[in-house]
């Protein structure tokens, strides 16, 4: 099939990510997980931590990964064993046991909470994977994993290389993409550039008087804000 004017969109896997994140996956043609590079020495990611809305106030949930002398890869990166699952799972149950749509989703999302694997990318995508399906978004057929290709370029080569190898010729960036990313890579290639325009819906949040932009998609779903089935369409 002649993928010609498809666009690629290109993510390193999050934790429980927020509605930016799906509404990239609903607006793109492949949708390639970025895990073949590089995982922080120190601190914390959105790979492994998001935030919620704990009594009004923006709170990280967090996996704890084991960390490794020297370097590694995403796709290298496990989670500690432990208790860190029945952790969130308690923090959620208290923060919004009381929202409208806490019953309709816990046992949803509580099942990908406790999912077993520890490897990180795994766990990750089936969250993702999972959520999309339940948002009737459609990740199973675009998705690809860096790591499959073996790209040692880095930065906007590497983003080309993994649009090209996909089989588009457009590259989606996010919002925040302005200062860092050199279009004049893709220009010079013949390959699209586009942002992803994402605005974020407003929702009623259960326990806070001022809405808090970026919060999980755990948020959302309790709170029974969104509908990402047709951000696709409403805003691309």
């Amino acid at each position: 099939m002649d993928d010609n004017g498809k666009i690629c969109a290109i993510h390193q896997p999050n934790f429980f990510p927020w509605l930016g994140y799906f509404d990239k996956i609903a607006k793109c043609d492949r949708f390639v997980v970025l895990d073949h590079v590089q995982y922080p020495k120190t601190g914390g990611t959105w790979s492994n931590r998001v935030a919620i809305n704990v009594q009004g106030r923006r709170h990280w949930i967090t996996a704890p990964i084991n960390r490794k002398s020297g370097v590694w890869t995403i796709a290298e990166t496990t989670f500690q064993r432990g208790k860190w699952r029945d952790k969130i799972i308690k923090t959620l149950q208290a923060s919004y046991a009381k929202a409208p749509c806490y019953k309709e989703h816990r046992d949803f999302l509580f099942e990908l909470v406790n999912y077993g694997s520890d490897d990180l990318v795994e766990y990750n995508m089936n969250a993702v994977g999972k959520i999309c399906d339940y948002l009737g978004i459609d990740l199973r057929e675009k998705v690809a994993y860096s790591s499959q290709f073996g790209f040692e370029s880095s930065s906007n080569e590497l983003l080309a290389d993994l649009t090209q190898a996909v089989g588009c010729d457009t590259y989606m960036a996010g919002g925040g993409a302005e200062g860092y990313q050199d279009i004049s890579v893709f220009e010079k290639r013949k390959m699209g550039f586009v942002y992803q325009n994402f605005v974020h819906p407003h929702y009623h949040q259960w326990n806070t008087e001022e809405f808090m932009p970026g919060l999980s998609i755990i948020d959302a779903l309790f709170n029974g804000g969104i509908d990402l089935r047709e951000s696709d369409r409403k805003d691309g």
